[in-house]
């Protein structure tokens, strides 16, 4: 989705092309979550140069500098600060990106890689806004029906409050906006690193049991916890 999307990375941009599974996964990535989600060892660094450019080193560093420069910011600046960066990445489908029909990436992956679809944007934002200390119980990433697209969407959902409306992280449209505000968006189900809910109309929806329900993210949880 997104395919106007413009490219405006400023941080080294450099055409990557499209890569295999294989030789993105070779480099380890969940050896980059060992100690947090930014902590990217010299060793592991030298290998990303190698394989990708001084670019994705760059910003593997840019997204540490991101981390590292707003602990101490308030948590809606944080969101905006967040969103905006990963925004930034071009989007690619996965066939041609990946080569596989469908795959969810690390955060780590999509910007060693320099691309990704809906559901690696929101990945993104949902375990780099967790490093940022912002509760796990405020955020939920969203399957939805694009009505504008007329294609399966996802989004990242974040409640300034508990049982608020949600404000919506999209690749889309970069602003901002309440949930409520957002008709161009059917909910469909919503899940976080626990649990899993069946969307309903536009409210919080009925929790339905585990987010291990879901295959991909399981598998996703599996290459970051290694």
């Amino acid at each position: 989705m997104n395919r106007s999307l413009k490219p405006c990375w400023r941080l080294g941009r450099r055409a990557l092309g499209c890569f295999s599974l294989g030789l993105a996964l070779s480099l380890s990535p969940q050896a980059s979550f060992a100690k947090g989600l930014v902590e990217f060892s010299p060793a592991l660094l030298n290998r990303v140069e190698a394989k990708f450019g001084r670019g994705a080193v760059m910003r593997l560093n840019a997204l540490k500098e991101l981390v590292d420069n707003n602990q101490s910011a308030t948590e809606m600046d944080k969101v905006k600060a967040v969103n905006d960066f990963f925004n930034q990445v071009p989007y690619y489908t996965d066939p041609v990106h990946w080569k596989m029909k469908d795959y969810w990436a690390t955060p780590f992956e999509k910007l060693t890689t320099y691309g990704g679809d809906c559901e690696d944007y929101a990945i993104g934002k949902y375990f780099t806004l967790r490093e940022l200390g912002v509760p796990d119980d405020r955020m939920r990433i969203m399957y939805v029906k694009a009505l504008d697209w007329g294609e399966a969407h996802m989004v990242l959902t974040y409640f300034p409050k508990p049982r608020s409306i949600p404000l919506v992280l999209d690749n889309l449209k970069p602003q901002i906006l309440p949930a409520n505000q957002r008709k161009d968006l059917v909910p469909v189900y919503s899940f976080n690193a626990d649990s899993l809910w069946l969307a309903k109309e536009r409210g919080v929806g009925k929790r339905v049991g585990s987010s291990s329900k879901l295959g991909l993210w399981t598998d996703l949880q599996r290459r970051i916890d290694q």
